[in-house]
């Protein structure tokens, strides 16, 4: 695989929430982060992705404060990463499951963490209403449904007035419905000016909620930048098939010949089922395919161009050898 410079996506000069150089955490002999430089710009929705042991969260506990840095350093919301008190007050975390008493209701819950916080208690209604936990804020935390508990938790991270809300895994374990209300939820804090960062282990919610994405493997950063360029910037497949499914291997060694890099598969995206060749990353023009294809004697039935999703993408830039079938939750990506 050829390894791509990572990039920040974003020009010289542009507004950033989070700015980090160098970002690096070892624990003894084992290095688990290593020389991560983040670019999030503000108000955006940034998606967090990395295999797992990628070095994700611990990231964010560095981000966070809770952990130090080893080495590296960096600005979150104008203050100095070595500084968390310069930062924190204007940032709002929801970091694996969120921490309430089971016999108190929602809304005392909120209490409890904004007298700890010394947050105002105005700011508690609010919250409530803004992740839709009202009708339901006086009812004990041990009857919430995990899909409301999600939602307490981020109208606890939003009790401080937030610029910068972290949020790890929001939709773990929501039902299809839950997945779309929160979708809305958090396009909605961007909308109004707070950046976002979450992280997910499910491709498809990162290409339907953010506009900015941020991939690890192995403690480094691989790729940074917006999302809508990401699989645009990636070369498309071609898929290719004889009118005779016989002439498959032929065809396959034909292409290969040629110096492109093919693949046989039974299955394909488009057209009559049969053997198909995958050309990867093509930049060869479907008629040059078709008459190399012809000057063999080989009929084709089907050329047709497999553009690359988000998850193509992560798996080509991360190295993952074997991605699941679509629609399938990819739970090695933590």
């Amino acid at each position: 695989m050829t390894q791509l410079a990572p990039r920040t996506g974003e020009p010289p000069g542009a507004s950033l929430a989070v700015s980090t150089t160098g970002l690096t955490k070892r624990f003894g002999d084992r290095t688990v982060v290593d020389g991560v430089g983040l670019a999030i710009p503000m108000g955006s929705v940034c998606g967090f992705v990395g295999p797992n042991g990628a070095g994700k969260t611990t990231t964010l506990r560095m981000l966070l404060g809770l952990i130090r840095p080893t080495a590296g350093g960096g600005e979150i919301l104008g203050g100095s990463l070595a500084d968390p008190a310069s930062y924190l007050h204007k940032v709002g975390a929801l970091i694996e499951s969120p921490a309430f008493y089971p016999q108190l209701s929602g809304r005392d819950n909120l209490k409890a963490l904004a007298r700890l916080g010394q947050v105002p208690a105005s700011a508690i209604e609010p919250a409530l209403e803004r992740t839709g936990m009202t009708a339901r804020a006086g009812d004990k935390y041990r009857s919430y449904s995990l899909g409301m508990k999600q939602r307490l938790g981020i109208a606890a991270a939003l009790l401080p007035d937030p610029r910068l809300l972290i949020l790890d895994e929001p939709t773990n374990g929501l039902d299809p419905a839950g997945i779309v209300e929160m979708r809305g939820l958090i396009r909605s804090f961007a909308d109004d000016g707070i950046t976002v960062l979450v992280s997910s282990h499910l491709i498809s919610e990162i290409e339907q909620v953010c506009d900015h994405v941020v991939m690890i493997r192995g403690g480094r950063l691989v790729h940074q930048g917006p999302v809508a360029g990401l699989a645009a910037g990636q070369r498309p497949d071609i898929e290719v098939a004889p009118e005779h499914a016989a002439d498959l291997t032929q065809l396959t060694q034909v292409l290969e010949a040629a110096g492109l890099s093919v693949t046989a598969s039974t299955a394909s995206t488009a057209g009559p089922a049969g053997g198909v060749a995958v050309v990867s990353a093509c930049d060869v023009s479907a008629a040059e395919l078709n008459r190399l294809a012809a000057s063999h004697g080989i009929t084709l039935r089907q050329i047709s161009e497999r553009t690359h999703s988000l998850e193509d993408v992560f798996f080509r830039l991360t190295g993952t050898e074997v991605a699941m079938s679509p629609g399938q939750e990819m739970g090695a990506i933590r």
